[in-house]
């Protein structure tokens, strides 16, 4: 069984802290590096439910994608919802470790896992990192179906395939307008429009995508547009993690054994359907 900085050492390995954005908060939160590691356990959010949830499993290690403390921070108290996770993971011996934007450059990264649950092939990166020069390393993806569909299709598929939330799927664009070409970021992509426009794809599939972005894009060319819930698009990657983890502890003759949270843990708790759309172009 290996230790805590054993571990961390692999999960560095894949997802090297040095290429997380500056503004990042990346790496072990709390954990003893001496530690023996047997149990590991992958979710996107580190918040209560999720530390429940492994404290509940056994587990020995949570990593999670997002950042506990993503801006710094004087305390730890109890008192505070981040504070009380920490005081649950020290009480029951369970590291924590984030893999934020340097699990969006890898490859593969978040964007693969995206695109793969969407039956996506890849062509390369969206925004390749200058430092590779294998060109596969970067922020989102460009890909293709393997068959040509429709925007409407697409749209199906990938309320098909993510795990459902209370969003669902949001879609702008002409439904039957046939896709040969889909860029993918997994969580917030309505930075990367310019970025997206000139890739010249006839979709984009991201999520937080706010009003004022959409409609601009939406004016500057056709492209089709596919809003899914942050969580959901960065879930797939919890499972491409505990996979290259698994290979990994193979290879070492660790045997860790690795587990996924498929507990929703998006904000939003509800939907309410509004009646169809209303067409206001020609009222005065």
């Amino acid at each position: 069984m290996p230790v805590l900085s054993e571990v961390i050492a692999a999960l560095d390995a894949l997802w090297p802290p040095e290429r997380a954005e500056q503004w990042d908060a990346v790496g072990t939160v709390c954990g003893d590096p001496d530690a023996h590691v047997g149990r590991v356990f992958f979710a996107v959010d580190p918040v209560q439910e999720v530390v429940d949830e492994a404290v509940k499993l056994g587990a020995d290690l949570v990593v999670t994608h997002h950042p506990l403390y993503l801006r710094g921070t004087t305390t730890v108290s109890a008192g505070t919802f981040k504070g009380r996770a920490v005081h649950t993971l020290i009480k029951n011996d369970i590291a924590l470790h984030v893999a934020h934007t340097n699990a969006d450059r890898a490859d593969p990264g978040v964007s693969d896992a995206l695109a793969g649950a969407l039956d996506l092939r890849i062509i390369g990166p969206l925004v390749p990192d200058p430092t590779d020069p294998t060109g596969r390393r970067g922020l989102g993806r460009i890909c293709e179906p393997v068959t040509p569909l429709t925007l409407a299709e697409f749209g199906e598929r990938c309320a098909a395939r993510l795990p459902a939330t209370a969003q669902g799927i949001r879609v702008a664009g002409d439904p039957g307008r046939v896709l040969r070409t889909v860029a993918v970021c997994g969580g917030s992509g309505d930075s990367l429009f310019d970025e997206v426009r000139a890739a010249g794809v006839d979709a984009y599939v991201t999520a937080d995508l706010r009003h004022h972005p959409v409609s601009e894009a939406r004016q500057h060319s056709p492209l089709a547009l596919v809003d899914a819930a942050h969580w959901a698009t960065e879930w797939p990657w919890c499972e491409q993690a505990a996979a290259q983890l698994d290979e990994i502890s193979d290879r070492h003759g660790w045997g860790l054994r690795t587990h996924v949270s498929r507990l929703v843990t998006d904000p939003w708790t509800a939907h309410a359907a509004s009646s169809a759309p209303t067409d206001h172009s020609d009222h005065q």
